[in-house]
C-alpha cells in the first residue's frame, strides 16, 4: 500500500512539473514514533504513531488496533490522510497510528490499559494543536473516550478536543457514526449528478457490510429510493437478490453479531462472484486491496466506489481506468470521518454541541465542493479521478 501512495503522489506531481525534490519532500514523514506497550499481564505489543505532514494544521488520523498493523501500512496510512485532508480542503494534516494486537484476545480492562498506555506514551507528541487521532479498525467511541480521558490527566487539558470519535456525551459529535458512510453516498450522488445520471436508477453492490458500508447502504435507501442494493458482502460470505436486499433490515443484522453465512432470505455467493457482478456502481467498503491483478478482470460495473482504504492496487487502477471504469478515490469518497471529526474539533474548542441537521450540512458542502474539485481537475489536466483528487491535494500542500 505505501507503494502505491507514493506513487500516486508521484505522478501527480510529475503531471505538475513538480520537481522531484519537491515530490521528495512532500512524501517525506515529519515524525515517526514506534514503541512497546507492556501489559500487567506480562503481554508486549508493538505500537505506532506515524506523523506525515502538518502544513496545512495539525496532524489527524485513526488509530487501529489489528493483528496486522506494521509500520509500512501505518506510514502509508499517514500519507494517505495527508492527501486526504488536504484534497477535501480541511485544515488538518495527516497521521496514523495502531497496535498489532487482536482486541478479541483482550479482556475489557486491558482493553482499556492498552488505550490509555498508548496515550501516557505519545501525549508530549499529540493534542489539540498538535496531533488529533481518531477511531480506525477495531477501535471505538468508548476507546476514544479512554484516550481522551488519560490525555486530560496526564496533561491537564479539559477541552477534549485531543482526539475526536468520541461518545457523545463525552463531547463527540452527533452524526459521526454514520459520516463515512454518508459521505461516500454524497460524493457518489455528486458524480452522479456531472454525468447526468442523477435520477437514473442504478444497482450497487457492497463489499465489506461492516459500519461503512452498512450507513452507505442505509443512507442510500433513506436518499436515493432509485439506487437498488442487490449485493452485499461481509467477511464470512456475499448474498445476493436482483430485486433489491433491504439495507436497513441487513444492518440491524449485523448491528445484532449476524453474519451473512446464516441469512437464507437471498442467494449466497462468494465475495469474489460478488466483485465480478454486472452491477452499475461497486462499493468497496473492506480491507486494501481488493482488487488486484489477480481478479481485476472480473470487475464489470461502471462506476467504483473506495470506501476502504487503497481497496484497488496500482496495476488494477490502471486497467479498470484504461477500460473506461469510473474510479471514485478513497481520500474523497471514505473522507466523510475526517470531515466530521473537524467539526468535532471544531465544536469541542469552541465549547458547542451542533444538531445533527448542522453537521450534515456542513459534511455536504465539504464532500460537494471536493467532487466538483476533483471533475474540474479531471477535465483541466485530462487525468483519472484519483490523479485529480491527489493533484487537488498536492497544489494545496505545495502552495
Amino acid at each position: 500500500m505505501l507503494d502505491t501512495a507514493q506513487n500516486l503522489i508521484r505522478r501527480a506531481g510529475k503531471q505538475l512539473n513538480l520537481s522531484d525534490e519537491d515530490i521528495e519532500q512532500i512524501l517525506k514523514i515529519n515524525a515517526e514514533h514506534i514503541f512497546e506497550i507492556k501489559l500487567s499481564s506480562g503481554t508486549s505489543l508493538q505500537a505506532y504513531r506515524v506523523q506525515h505532514n502538518n502544513k496545512l494544521g495539525p496532524y489527524k488520523g485513526g488509530i487501529r488496533f489489528h493483528p496486522a498493523v506494521d509500520l509500512d501500512e501505518v506510514r502509508a496510512l499517514a500519507t494517505l490522510m495527508s492527501m486526504k485532508t488536504a484534497a477535501v480542503g480541511l485544515p488538518l494534516g495527516g497521521g496514523k497510528g495502531g497496535v498489532a494486537v487482536d482486541p478479541r484476545t483482550l479482556s475489557r480492562q486491558e482493553l482499556e490499559e492498552l488505550s490509555r498506555k498508548y496515550v501516557q506514551h505519545l501525549y508530549p507528541h499529540i493534542g489539540p494543536d498538535k496531533d488529533v487521532p481518531a477511531p480506525d479498525v477495531n477501535t471505538n467511541a468508548t476507546i476514544m473516550d479512554w484516550m481522551v480521558d488519560e490525555y486530560a490527566k496526564v496533561s491537564g487539558d479539559t477541552t477534549k478536543a485531543s482526539f475526536t470519535g468520541k461518545s457523545v456525551t463525552n463531547g463527540g459529535s452527533l452524526g459521526r457514526d454514520a459520516a463515512t458512510g454518508r459521505g461516500g453516498v454524497i460524493a457518489l450522488s455528486e458524480l452522479l449528478k456531472a454525468k447526468g445520471l442523477a435520477s437514473k436508477e442504478l444497482a450497487y453492490a457492497i463489499l465489506g457490510f461492516g459500519n461503512v458500508g452498512s450507513f452507505f447502504a442505509t443512507v442510500a435507501a433513506s436518499t436515493f429510493p432509485q439506487w437498488r442494493l442487490v449485493a452485499a458482502g461481509d467477511s464470512t460470505a456475499a448474498i445476493l437478490d436482483n430485486a433489491g436486499l433491504d439495507a436497513m433490515q441487513l444492518s440491524k443484522l449485523k448491528a445484532g453479531g449476524g453474519r451473512f453465512l446464516d441469512w437464507m432470505q437471498a442467494k449466497q455467493i462468494t465475495n469474489d462472484a460478488l466483485i465480478g457482478l454486472p452491477v452499475d456502481v461497486l462499493v468497496l467498503a473492506a480491507l486494501e486491496n481488493a482488487i488486484t491483478k489477480d481478479n481485476m478482470a472480473n470487475v464489470k460495473a461502471k462506476i467504483i466506489v473506495e470506501m476502504a482504504n487503497g481497496p484497488i492496487d496500482e496495476t488494477a487502477h490502471d486497467y479498470l481506468s484504461s477500460k473506461g471504469v469510473i474510479i471514485l478515490p478513497d481520500i474523497i469518497s471514505n473522507s466523510g470521518g475526517v470531515v466530521v471529526s473537524y467539526l468535532e474539533w471544531v465544536q469541542n474548542r469552541r465549547g458547542e454541541n451542533w444538531d445533527e441537521r448542522k453537521v450534515n450540512s456542513n459534511l455536504k458542502r465539504y464532500l460537494t465542493e471536493a467532487v466538483v474539485g476533483i471533475l474540474s481537475v479531471s477535465k483541466e489536466m485530462q487525468v483519472d479521478l484519483t490523479e485529480a483528487a491527489f493533484i487537488q491535494a498536492i497544489r494545496r500542500l505545495n502552495g
